[in-house]
């Protein structure tokens, strides 16, 4: 079982920045495929974004792309979503997922194939 925990949401200006983190628990972060994703209000949850096991690899939906960077440190059992230029259309609630893998290059953009979640870290962003 791994139990993740996001932090980092808030009340921001549109084009402000943050940065979201999710600590993971267990001994075996690096086996762990780690995405974000988020859920406005009214629609569907979403992909952001993913990165593989080793950090090497990583995805991004277009809707984030050149704005959010997805980031990790295995030796802290983190993953981080730094979040640039922050839109009005970026609040949601985004969610901290994993998923085992053995292979250390895999992303993966499906929240079908997560197994793990987190609770949730709200973000809004005003006009």
């Amino acid at each position: 079982q791994v139990q993740l925990v996001e932090s980092g949401g808030g009340l921001v200006q549109a084009g402000g920045n943050l940065r979201l983190s999710c600590v993971a628990s267990g001994n075996t972060f690096t086996r762990y495929v780690m995405g974000w994703f988020r859920q406005a209000p009214g629609k569907e949850r979403e992909f952001a974004a993913s990165i593989s096991g080793s950090g090497g690899d990583t995805i991004y939906a277009d809707s984030v792309k050149g704005r959010f960077t997805i980031s990790r440190d295995n030796a802290k059992n983190t993953v981080f979503l730094q979040m640039n230029s922050l839109k009005p259309e970026d609040t949601a609630v985004y969610y901290c997922a994993a998923r085992y893998s053995w292979v250390s290059w895999i992303v993966d953009t499906s929240q079908m194939a997560y197994n793990y979640w987190g609770q949730g870290t709200q973000v809004t962003v005003s006009s």
